[in-house]
């Protein structure tokens, strides 16, 4: 594609779309897919705003009729980016985002290899828990057989970072949300965007490259300033 595909995911609880909510605030030219999915709305989420809301049929339908660039089911919901996000983001040569679940990540990634992958790490198996717990509440599914699957599943999907290009650790908000920006414009002046992409960089870049480049996973293995990073990830089960 003309643009770059960015790819921002995690398992179910670590906060990926409120940073996702918030980058899109802080950079423009980032055209943002709203995905499908077969799950209720919860809380104020509105149709087409949060997601597009359809029915299992419906969605099944898209399926046969190759309409989605991924999808998954995730907890007995179906999950989906729509095909022709990614044509009207080539269309206009703009930049794509996706806030999706892991399974769905893994997909792109592999089908393509250019896109920007970034991995976000909640700060503690602890907190986790907690939003999982508070999630099933919101969807009147407190089981407690269905939270310990839910977190079975979030465990075993953080051993997927390493597929990833860059791991963010959604501890601190504004920390975070700085360094999936500073990922985003590191991308754009590496690739020699065009200017209408540029426009939003107004730091140097030895500034905002070395903070990108600490967010690499490849880092994280070896780097003595990821060390404190490889011990959440240990909590987690992670090595």
């Amino acid at each position: 594609m003309a643009g770059i595909l960015f790819i921002v995911s995690a398992p179910s609880g670590s906060g990926k779309s409120t940073l996702v909510s918030h980058l899109r605030q802080q950079v423009g030219a980032l055209e943002f897919s709203i995905s499908w999915t077969t799950r209720a709305p919860r809380g104020g989420e509105q149709q087409d705003r949060e997601y597009h809301f359809a029915t299992r049929a419906e969605f099944e339908q898209h399926i046969a009729e190759g309409g989605f660039l991924e999808w998954a089911s995730v907890y007995d919901n179906y999950y989906g980016t729509s095909l022709q996000a990614l044509r009207d983001a080539e269309s206009r040569g703009n930049d794509l985002l996706l806030d999706i679940d892991v399974q769905g990540a893994l997909q792109v990634i592999e089908k393509f290899k250019e896109s920007v992958s970034i991995f976000i790490i909640p700060p503690s198996p602890g907190v986790l828990e907690s939003r999982l717990r508070q999630r099933s509440a919101a969807e009147n599914m407190a089981v407690e057989e269905i939270i310990q699957r839910r977190l079975r599943q979030a465990k075993s999907e953080m051993g997927e970072i390493w597929k990833y290009k860059y791991a963010v650790l959604n501890d601190v908000l504004d920390e975070a949300v700085e360094k999936l920006r500073s990922v985003v414009l590191a991308e754009r002046r590496r690739r020699g965007q065009p200017e209408k992409l540029l426009q939003a960089i107004a730091e140097p870049a030895a500034g905002l490259e070395p903070l990108a480049e600490s967010c690499l996973t490849a880092s994280l293995r070896s780097s003595q300033s990821s060390a404190g990073l490889r011990e959440i990830l240990q909590t987690f089960g992670v090595s």
